[in-house]
Formats: structure tokens, sequence, C-alpha cells
């Protein structure tokens, strides 16, 4: 009976938010991903992790304890901003000790629930500018494709609901049973970053016709001299007043954006052809190849290789 009751006290409870529009592949998944990871754990007298999909309009009274709960992505537009009753209800719970977790747009009803200020926190990268405008006291890093702040942990991407569970697995159920799960499954463990997969899009919406025109004119002459003189030359405005409109327009000064089209210019050449990096350095800009490899590397999170070899639309060994 000892046993039975330290078993019992070891084991987890997660809810995953079943809220109208949301995904119902991450809260089937998550849910199929834990019952493996359960029945694997278990086999081992391990920790069983108890899962529950609850619903806003029928929120679970306060006596009803759970050790985590987890906000899905939505296949819709909704950012739960009318939830307020249920905003509470999550406050609630992570004031009295529930980790507190979200997938893509799911950072929206922690947002809400006032969780994100001060607090590293991730989303889908096309979300960022939403993201920023709604909270713009979160500390946002889109570049990550988890981020684990103790006690609020968030999810980039739509399907990176499988690195939420995994992650939870192997917090409560340990290695072994994440390495087993991953076997099983056929899911890659490894650690990945939401930067790996990033994409450039440039703002070309903010009404700068000169700006604009420069931007377009950057786009086929990304091996020219890109410089911030000879881009304020080619613009026909004063240094200052160049530098003050560009990043007014697109967000970024001349130097960053450069450097992120460049990079994008790259992603698409290694994706398309068989040119050596170093010839793919020089096509978007780079003369010096370790130059290009640091500054690859640290928008990317992988050396040029490491990218082509994941994300190649060819076959590389050919």
């Amino acid at each position: 009976m000892q046993n039975l009751t330290s078993l019992e006290k070891a084991n987890r409870s997660l809810a995953i938010v079943a809220y109208h529009g949301v995904q119902e592949a991450a809260v089937l998944g998550l849910t199929d991903l834990f019952d493996t990871a359960n029945t694997l754990s278990a086999e081992q007298g391990g920790i069983v992790i108890n899962v529950e999909a609850i619903r806003p309009d029928r929120i679970p009274p306060a006596s009803v304890h759970y050790d985590a709960l987890i906000v899905p992505p939505n296949r819709s537009n909704a950012r739960g901003e009318a939830d307020s009753e249920f905003h509470a209800w999550i406050k609630a719970r992570h004031r009295s000790g529930t980790l507190t977790a979200s997938v893509c747009a799911g950072v929206f009803w922690l947002g809400h629930a006032g969780l994100l200020t001060r607090r590293p926190v991730t989303t889908h990268w096309a979300l960022e500018d939403e993201v920023r405008a709604a909270f713009p006291d979160a500390d946002l890093q889109p570049e990550h494709l988890l981020i684990d702040d103790s006690d609020i942990i968030t999810a980039g991407g739509m399907m990176a609901w499988l690195d939420l569970g995994m992650f939870f697995v192997e917090r409560w159920q340990g290695v072994e049973v994440l390495s087993t799960t991953a076997r099983y499954l056929l899911i890659d463990p490894g650690k990945r970053e939401q930067r790996n997969y990033r994409s450039f899009r440039p703002n070309l919406n903010h009404g700068d016709e000169t700006v604009l025109a420069l931007q377009l004119w950057m786009e086929g002459h990304v091996q020219d001299d890109l410089g911030v003189e000879a881009l304020a030359e080619r613009s026909k405005l004063s240094g200052r007043t160049f530098l003050r409109r560009f990043k007014a327009a697109t967000g970024l000064n001349p130097n960053a954006y450069v450097q992120a089209l460049r990079v994008e210019k790259a992603r698409g050449l290694l994706e398309r052809t068989r040119e050596p990096v170093g010839a793919v350095g020089w096509a978007v800009g780079y003369q010096d190849f370790s130059a290009f490899g640091r500054v690859f590397r640290s928008v990317t999170g992988l050396t040029a290789a490491e990218y082509r070899r994941r994300f190649s639309v060819l076959d590389v060994r050919a």
C-alpha cells in the first residue's frame, strides 16, 4: 500500500485547453503522445501523466488541481480577447503553482491573462508583430522554438506541440522514457530552434515610396555595395534622413536589413542549387567566406552545410 500511495503522489495531472477553433490535431496528438509515454513509463514503474481536455465554457472548479496547463495553437484567427473569465481562471491556476504553457497563437491567452510581462516567451515567427503590438511588455524571442521560463513554457510553430509534449515527458518521466517514446513515435528528440525555419519577410506596406523603391532594387542587387553610404546616395537622401526613414519604414537599421536579406537569398540557393557554400556566399555579397559562415549561423542557428543537408530540395548526395 505504501508503494502505491507513493506512486500516486508522483503522478502528474495536465489539462489541455480545447477552446473554440483550437487545432484539434494538437489536442489529440498531445493526448496520444502522453498515452504512449505513460505506457512506457508505467512498464518501468515510473510516473504517469493524467491528461484531461477542458473547455473554457466549462471551467473546472478551483478544487480540481492540475500540475500543468497547455493552451494549444488554433486553426482560425482566434485570439481569445473576449475570454475574460477564462483568463482569470488561467491566472488563478498559475498563481496556485500550475505550470502554464502555450503553443503558437496559444500565447495570446497567456498574454490576456497577464502572464507575459517581462517574461521571455516565443510564438510562431509569423505572429511576431501581432504579439509585440498586443503585449509590448513581453520579452518576445521568436527565434526560439521552445522557451522554458520555469513556470511559463512557450513553444513556437503550430507543430511545436510535439516539442512541448516531449518537454513534459522529459521533465516528469525522465530521459529514458523520452528516448523510448521518441523511438516509438519516430520523433527526433533533438533540440530545434525556430530560427532554423524562419523566413525574412521585409515590410513592403509602409507607404514610403523612396524606401520601397530602394528595397525592391536591393532584392535584385544583393552582390552590390549595400553599405549605408551607398544606399543613402542611391535614395538621394542625406545620411541622417535615410537612416531615420529606413528604420521607420522597415523596422530595421540598414545593416541588419541587408544581413537578413542576404541570408534569405543564401537559404534559397542552398535549398535549390548544388553551388559550393563559398560560391553561395559570394553570390549574395560576401567576399569573405568565414564572415559569411559566421553571419549565416548567427541568423539561422545552423552552418550553411547543415542547412543544406536539412532543407535542400535536391539529393545533396548526387
